[in-house]
């Protein structure tokens, strides 16, 4: 057997990619309710932006956090198109879970399905990614492990499309977007402690590219793309904002003489 870190760098990825969770969901959970606070064409934007930065936010949590994945005996490389379906996987099936709640007239009855659409689409993302690891070796999982990280990924899952829903002060949505930092790290840290890999020693090349190839600049665009968006959703009006300046541009009545 081989003897796994999942933690090569330290304490550096784990912070990172949980730092990532967070920043994802809470741009996430702004963006859920900016958009149903509108209507039409601005809703859909709105839960386009909430999807993808929840999407992203998970994705990149799960690759900074592979960033320290380390196996004794063996090089570890990981499969481009599969790791970028991963990521599509992500996108796909959380708008599927959002646009399910945000545009649903009954949330309580939209919410578990969406929860777990979206939980069983953030399991399939992880395990997906998972499957792109080239090793020298054979990788195996612990029945048990995984259906506990599965059932965490559909309870995050709902627990984040609840909060979208029914939280609106920005302390509130720091306080669950830290919550829901916590959900998504140990959903990828229980399916990581699920691996067990028997390493076959070999001189032949892994097909693939290196973490440092191609997850890094892949994950350091994508947390680019968070705080990016961050910054303009903070920096945008909300709906009461824009009542209020609309309020105060009215003309005033002239007084009658």
């Amino acid at each position: 057997m081989g003897h796994m870190d999942h933690a090569a760098f330290g304490w550096l990825t784990p912070v990172l990619s949980y730092a990532m969770a967070c920043v994802g969901a809470a741009l996430g959970l702004r963006c859920t309710v900016r958009a149903l606070a509108t209507s039409g064409r601005s809703r859909r934007n709105w839960l386009l932006t909430a999807a993808s930065a929840i999407g992203t936010g998970i994705w990149t949590m799960h690759f900074v956090a592979m960033l320290g994945f380390r196996v004794s005996g063996t090089d570890i490389r990981y499969d481009v198109p599969l790791t970028i379906s991963s990521l599509v996987v992500a996108m796909v099936v959380v708008s599927a879970g959002v646009f399910a709640v945000g545009y649903s007239r009954d949330h309580n009855r939209a919410l578990p399905l969406g929860g777990l659409t979206t939980g069983l689409g953030v399991a399939s993302m992880h395990y997906l990614g998972m499957a792109a690891v080239r090793l020298h070796g054979h990788v195996r999982y612990d029945p048990v492990l995984v259906a506990v990280s599965v059932l965490i990924a559909v309870v995050a899952a709902t627990a984040a499309l609840w909060a979208g829903l029914n939280i609106r002060s920005p302390l509130a949505v720091t306080v669950a977007s830290l919550v829901m930092g916590v959900a998504v790290s140990s959903m990828h840290y229980t399916g990581m402690f699920a691996v067990s890999v028997r390493v076959d020693p070999s001189a032949a090349p892994l097909p693939g590219a290196t973490a440092m190839q191609f997850i890094f600049p892949l994950a350091v665009g994508l947390g680019s793309y968070l705080f990016i968006t961050s910054a303009f959703v903070a920096l945008s009006p909300t709906a009461d904002e824009r009542e209020a300046s609309a309020f105060a541009q009215r003309p005033v009545d002239s007084p009658v003489r």
